[in-house]
């Protein structure tokens, strides 16, 4: 064996390589209040009063109150409580609560969760539209027509819903580089401030008036331009559980881009980059649209068709939907760009797309409308 073969079988195959999946649910609430309870008993075991539809992560959901009970057997002791599903989907993975509300002013709520405990089988699986989760013996009908969650003959029920998601995590697969500093080649940081310093000021004027701008991302900004780096609060620390587009890195983004300051912009550019989520990438997508942020834009972009299925349920989505559909037509762009060489299997992406932007669910079906 000559010694070139001998040094190839000591290299390795190749350079490992590594991802990491992200499962996380997609949260919204909703408020039902049953007005009438007195006239409401009696319509029957097993019949119920339906909120109206609210959407979370994609699907329509509902909630049903039955005030004589959905178990025969109980012979309306129970008032029973559920969550629908109540729009096309097989095999809905979601986590649930109910409450309803002590309308005595003392906080004492009846919670039924699913959030913040640890579930031995996993979250609940509604295997198809007309599923619900919920409590045939949500509260003994007698107590609860005597106790302080009645009140003016009303009842209030608030309802949360996490749909159940998985993502590929970005923040290690994707990121912005930030330049070197240059901030000793600069005398003014900032065209557009030496324009209003030099070109615009007439006569004794000794101010310039900066409108639309917070104190607080201003002096943030002068942080910058001064000392060419972001204080280090948790203001403008990523991880904020604020929206990604009020967070003060966000802010000084539009403040990078209204005053030309092409290293901040950067900079604010990577910190959002690695707070981008199923949840959080639509408003991020749409925010670095409008701030000319073409290195987070692309990351967005990205991310967005690489977990795609996922992305088109969260409520971000349809904001996007709503206020930027220029930006859909880009992303559908890049989901065939992804087709080949997309990590997470981008080759069900397309199909994807149009399931759900035509009315379909992810197995193919058309979606009904409930009327």
């Amino acid at each position: 064996m000559s010694d070139l073969a001998i040094t190839d079988l000591k290299n390795p195959l190749g350079t490992p390589t590594s991802s990491r999946s992200i499962t996380e649910t997609v949260n919204g609430s909703h408020k039902f209040v049953i007005q009438g309870y007195s006239l409401a008993k009696g319509m029957g075991i097993g019949k119920h009063i339906a909120s109206e539809n609210f959407t979370v992560g994609g699907y329509q959901w509902a909630i049903y109150f039955y005030p004589d009970g959905k178990n025969p057997e109980d012979n309306s002791t129970y008032v029973s409580v559920f969550i629908a599903l109540a729009s096309e989907g097989t095999d809905v993975r979601a986590l649930f609560e109910l409450t309803l509300i002590d309308q005595s002013g003392k906080g004492k709520d009846k919670v039924h969760s699913h959030f913040d405990r640890s579930l031995e089988s996993g979250p609940y699986t509604l295997k198809y539209r007309g599923s619900m989760w919920g409590y045939k013996r949500f509260f003994r009908r007698a107590m609860l027509e005597s106790s302080d969650y009645l009140k003016d003959d009303c009842l209030k029920i608030n309802c949360t819903v996490g749909v159940v998601v998985s993502a590929i995590d970005c923040s290690r697969l994707h990121s912005i580089q930030v330049p070197e500093s240059d901030i000793g080649a600069h005398f003014a940081r900032s065209p557009a401030f030496r324009s209003e310093f030099f070109d615009k000021m007439v006569g004794d004027e000794q101010e310039v008036s900066v409108a639309d701008m917070e104190p607080k991302v201003f002096k943030a900004m002068l942080h910058f331009v001064y000392r060419d780096a972001l204080p280090e609060d948790e203001s403008v620390a990523s991880g904020s559980c604020s929206p990604i587009s009020e967070t003060l890195t966000a802010k000084l983004l539009a403040a990078a881009d209204k005053y030309d300051l092409g290293r901040l912009r950067r900079v604010c550019e990577s910190r959002l980059c690695q707070d981008i989520s199923v949840n959080s990438v639509s408003r991020a997508l749409a925010l670095a649209d409008r701030y000319h942020a073409t290195e987070l834009k692309a990351v967005c972009l990205r991310f967005a068709a690489e977990n795609l299925a996922a992305v088109m349920r969260s409520d971000g989505f349809e904001y996007l939907k709503e206020n930027f559909p220029s930006l859909q037509s880009e992303l559908l762009k890049t989901v065939a760009g992804c087709e080949e060489d997309c990590s997470s299997g981008g080759g069900k992406s397309l199909s994807v797309w149009a399931q759900l932007s035509d009315g379909g669910d992810t197995n193919g079906r058309r979606v009904r409308q409930r009327t």
